[in-house]
């Protein structure tokens, strides 16, 4: 009897307490997990090395695919022949966040939905191409109007600078497989190098860009449509048939 009220009174305190504080508790037992996850993350990145090879690697990357990038960056500075130096660091930050943006999100993918990631990837090249061409066609159709009517059409829009991001920068993607096996702390310092490299680069081709547009003229505007064609179907040719 003695153990009957004893037990009544242990689920009493219990509810009691469930009550007020379940909410509580829970929020506790999430953290915890959380916590968990995040020191196990923690551990795996210290056993990782961080050397000068993975510095330089990341370097490299951020070389290689900052190319289109620059081919894009020298249309734009001979198309845009006057731009000033804020809207340089801007359009080259742009391109920057892109090639940050696109490796992370296909290390996310490897990590969480890598049959579906695998499935897109085909389609990387066509979205490039029909990106690239119609913002290439778009500039040399430009070119060929009147001197009156090109003025107000001369400055990069924010649309077409978005398309230029993603167009230059979605088979950054596939670099999601490359660094795979980095932990996410060093995936996302892979990914900034690579960003402030495509800067740089891109700030050279902007500079670049505007000095041969001064020399060339009237026909910058068609060489730079050319260019964005021709990176689009390097890009298409490199992902279907290599």
């Amino acid at each position: 009897m003695c153990s009957c009220k004893i037990y009544a009174w242990t689920l009493s305190i219990y509810k009691k307490v469930w009550t007020r504080y379940g909410r509580q508790l829970l929020y506790l037992v999430f953290v915890a997990m959380y916590l968990h996850q995040y020191l196990k993350l923690i551990l795996e990145e210290m056993i990782m090395d961080w050397n000068f090879l993975f510095f330089m690697n990341s370097a490299l990357l951020g070389v290689g695919l900052a190319m289109d990038a620059f081919s894009v960056s020298l249309a734009n500075g001979m198309n845009e022949k006057h731009m000033k130096k804020s809207r340089m660091a801007y359009i080259a930050g742009v391109y920057g966040f892109f090639q940050f943006l696109m490796p992370m999100v296909g290390w996310i993918c490897v990590h969480t939905i890598v049959q579906v990631f695998g499935q897109f990837q085909k389609f990387i090249p066509w979205i490039a191409l029909i990106l690239l061409l119609y913002i290439g066609g778009s500039m040399i159709k430009e070119s060929m109007q009147g001197e009156e009517e090109n003025k107000e059409m001369k400055k990069l829009s924010f649309a077409v600078l978005m398309m230029q991001g993603i167009a230059t920068s979605i088979d950054a993607l596939s670099v999601g497989f490359t660094i795979a096996e980095y932990g996410l702390i060093m995936a996302v310092v892979c990914s900034l190098i690579v960003a402030v490299v495509t800067f740089v680069i891109c700030e050279t081709g902007l500079y670049l860009g505007k000095t041969l547009g001064t020399k060339l003229s009237g026909k910058a505007d068609v060489l730079g449509g050319v260019i964005l064609i021709g990176i689009g179907i390097e890009i298409f040719v490199k992902g279907v048939f290599f």
